[in-house]
């Protein structure tokens, strides 16, 4: 039997195994990772698929950034599940100019800020009472798409009355109030107009209203406000912004916004055009004017309490027929009897129901591929315990020949001492 103790090395997928030869024949002996296993189950269990229809292609560098990045929060285990998703990654690594690191440390304090400002419980939790009042002095709110299908923001900041502002809520609760808000985009809008486009959305389409606003009443208080939320929505919510027109910005605006834009990233600094009173072509290149108010040069009229601004007006909330639990808001509105189910609230359940279907499938094909491993172990573990087998009989055999060898000495040293014995006679 020729016996070779050679140490070599082969990739299975997820580890490396030594070899050991016995006649020729080559047989695993060291046993898999287990920390191989363990990572290998607990990616399997975070297997998800994105919750719009359709994605959209990847691209194949950018996808090959992303898996870095999540391979990394993964090794680390600094990624949950609820944020293991190929768009949330890819977000930060375009903040961060797919410069992996520095994605990763965006994304950890993100996590971070999470945790410690309790947002998951802002998000679920947080009664916004002043909602109504706070829209009569400050109008803003989500109305309708842009051309392209993300949901379209407008503010008319201009308007705000702060006295009344201040009157009727605190810095600190309309910061958290604009966190919910945030929150819900996340959840609600984008996968609605993904859904209703058939195109994965992730950013929205802003409209900001500075007619009458300068140096002179933008206010210590509400400076800090703005850095603030400027602050969050970059370092927390990056790449959520895919256009703001900043309209009617006059003298006083443009000196206000030299001093504003040094608060902001240089990536969102490119999103933003300040445009004057001769706005409404630019904007109706990315906006119908179904869409977009008639105060501001739209068609739009809403005819409910608090016009335009109040409705809240989007796929996210066309009307359905079926009874349904509480929709998220910032209002926490309760449930009451007969409420209907909007149109994106359906939409997003049927999409839920064929995610659903979709992990199961990847599911059971991330089973059988640990199957197929464990089968692997249990096929070297046989080859194994036979080639040790073998090697024992090999040892019986060689302890025997080596007793016989020391026999034939034993005997050989007997015969010369007769020998010895007979010539000295």
């Amino acid at each position: 039997m020729c016996i070779t103790w050679t140490v070599q090395k082969w990739n299975c997928g997820l580890t490396y195994w030594h070899i050991l030869q016995v006649d020729n024949k080559s047989c695993c002996i060291s046993k898999m990772s287990f920390r191989s296993i363990e990572q290998l189950l607990r990616r399997n269990s975070k297997i998800k698929i994105s919750q719009n229809i359709t994605s959209g292609i990847h691209d194949q560098k950018e996808e090959q950034f992303v898996q870095s990045l999540r391979e990394s929060l993964l090794a680390s285990n600094q990624l949950p599940e609820k944020f293991d998703d190929y768009h949330v990654l890819l977000r930060f690594l375009r903040m961060r100019g797919f410069n992996v690191l520095k994605a990763k440390e965006m994304f950890l304090n993100m996590l971070k800020w999470r945790q410690d400002c309790a947002i998951d419980a802002i998000a679920k939790d947080f009664n916004f009472e002043e909602y109504d009042a706070l829209k009569r002095c400050y109008p803003h709110g989500f109305h309708g798409v842009d051309r392209f299908g993300r949901p379209l923001y407008i503010e008319r900041i201009g308007s705000v009355d702060l006295n009344k502002f201040m009157q009727v809520t605190s810095i600190d609760r309309y910061i958290k109030y604009h966190i919910s808000e945030q929150e819900k985009t996340l959840s609600l809008r984008y996968p609605a107009c993904s859904l209703a486009t058939k195109k994965h959305i992730s950013s929205t389409t802003a409209i900001l209203d500075v007619k009458g606003l300068g140096m002179n009443n933008f206010s210590k208080a509400a400076r800090e406000m703005f850095i603030e939320i400027q602050k969050i929505d970059s370092n927390y919510y990056p790449e959520t912004l895919h256009q703001l027109y900043i309209i009617n910005a006059g003298s006083g605006f443009r000196a206000l916004w030299k001093v504003l834009k040094a608060f902001m990233e240089a990536r969102t600094l490119k999103k933003i055009q300040v445009l004057g009173t001769n706005y409404l072509n630019t904007v109706l290149e990315a906006v119908d004017p179904s869409n977009l108010p008639d105060f501001l040069g739209g068609t739009c009229t809403c005819s409910g309490t608090g016009g335009c601004l109040l409705q809240d007006k989007g796929p996210w909330t066309d009307a359905g027929t079926i009874p349904a639990s509480k929709e998220p808001s910032a209002r926490h509105v309760e449930p009451t009897r007969g409420r209907k189910r909007t149109l994106g609230m359906l939409l997003l359940e049927d999409n839920q129901v064929a995610n659903e279907m979709r992990e199961n499938i990847q599911q059971k094909q991330a089973n059988e591929q640990i199957s197929g491993k464990i089968q692997e172990l249990e096929d070297c573990a046989a080859q194994t315990k036979e080639t040790l087998e073998t090697l024992i009989c090999k040892q019986k055999e060689l302890a025997i020949h080596i007793e016989q060898l020391r026999k034939l000495i034993r005997d050989d040293v007997v015969e010369e001492k007769k020998a010895s014995v007979q010539i000295s006679k």
